[in-house]
């Protein structure tokens, strides 16, 4: 049995709420007031929540992904977790945005083979979710669904191009280009995670060697430590957070551990400069929560490495969504997807109601 968190975000301001029904009340004209829910699916988790006009989270649920039950009981347990969320911020749900890793098909709904969701290729979280509830859904690969709100609420606000770089357990990347996501053949996301640094590097879960990914993720960390501090010998792994941890302490392994990853994070991003010479890059995700530790050195490895570009017109900064741009990001999809015609959805976006999800 699997433990829920059923959390209430009050992000919202409270003059919003109807004192005789208790209802949400939009600050703004129905054409405004879309409630969508963000779904966004990890390797390790699910989080769920449902986002207001104006990307604010009115509620906030997550459980386990458990990979290993399988796509549809996955999505059993995210359809509890949005009634429940709907039904505590008591609002009238108008769509569905989802975000998930790795190869995903947006004109379909269908997962690819996701290197941390395994089985799960061929699910169809749209299909699944627009039939349970009676509204219609929109699928993206997640950095391009977190791109996506920094783009209309975020860091990447105002800018019509920007990179945007998660980097955590992996490494995501997502282009967008005159505000629109950078798609490539047969609209695929490109997986700038997995450009090689070092041919000669770590095997990466890909099937190659010297990924970005395999040098700058947040597990790279860890192995490097593994492979090369006296210290951890018996010790079991270290996860990255406690190695930023370490390193405030100025534990001398640990902050050799801190300096290679400014080193090959630098590295990757002057790659991405010099290819695209973009206005901006929006860094976030977990690594990034450490970001004062080793951004002064990522920028000097930048400045090293890209020489044809102005690096020093290039704004780089953390994703200003926080704990929640993955949710805000998903709901973003759906408003990045569908048209909004006098606040109603074209009847034909809208399927028909089911019945209950089945294997």
């Amino acid at each position: 049995m699997y433990e829920y968190s059923f959390v209430l975000i009050k992000q919202f301001n409270r003059e919003n709420w109807s004192k005789d029904e208790g209802k949400y009340q939009p600050e703004s004209d129905a054409t405004d007031c879309h409630m969508i829910a963000g779904i966004d699916i990890g390797g390790t988790k699910i989080a769920v929540g449902v986002v207001d006009h104006a990307g604010r989270v009115l509620a906030r649920e997550e459980c386990p992904t458990a990979v290993s039950l399988g796509f549809v009981a996955a999505m059993h347990r995210t359809s509890e977790l949005l009634r429940e969320c709907v039904r505590r911020a008591n609002v009238e749900l108008h769509g569905i945005g989802i975000g998930s890793p790795g190869p995903v098909d947006p004109k379909t709904g269908r997962l690819g083979d996701v290197n941390n969701l395994p089985g799960w290729e061929g699910g169809n979280p749209v299909e699944i979710l627009s039939r349970e509830f009676g509204v219609p859904a929109a699928l993206e690969n997640d950095a391009d669904a977190a791109a996506l709100g920094e783009l209309r609420w975020g860091a990447g606000k105002s800018r019509a191009r920007f990179l945007y770089v998660t980097i955590g357990t992996g490494i995501g990347a997502s282009l967008i280009l005159d505000g629109q996501i950078y798609r490539g053949i047969n609209g695929c996301h490109p997986e700038i995670g997995h450009h090689i640094i070092d041919p000669s590097g770590p095997a990466c879960s890909c099937g190659t060697r010297g990924c970005w990914e395999s040098l700058a993720a947040g597990p790279a960390m860890t192995v490097w430590l593994r492979e090369n501090s006296p210290e951890s010998d018996g010790k079991g792994d270290v996860a990255a957070r406690e190695i930023f941890e370490r390193a405030e302490n100025a534990d001398r392994s640990a902050c050799a551990a801190v300096e290679r990853e400014a080193f090959y994070l630098g590295l990757g991003l002057a790659n991405l400069i010099t290819l695209f010479a973009p206005e901006a890059i929006v860094l976030g995700g977990g690594v990034m929560r450490s970001a004062p530790l080793f951004m002064n050195r990522v920028r000097e490895v930048i400045h090293e490495n890209c020489r044809l570009v102005p690096t020093d017109r290039v704004e780089i900064s953390l994703a200003a969504l926080g704990a929640d741009a993955g949710l805000i990001g998903a709901a973003e999809v759906w408003n990045h997807r569908f048209q909004l015609h006098g606040g109603e959805v074209e009847s034909r976006f809208v399927p028909d109601r089911r019945g209950p999800i089945s294997s």
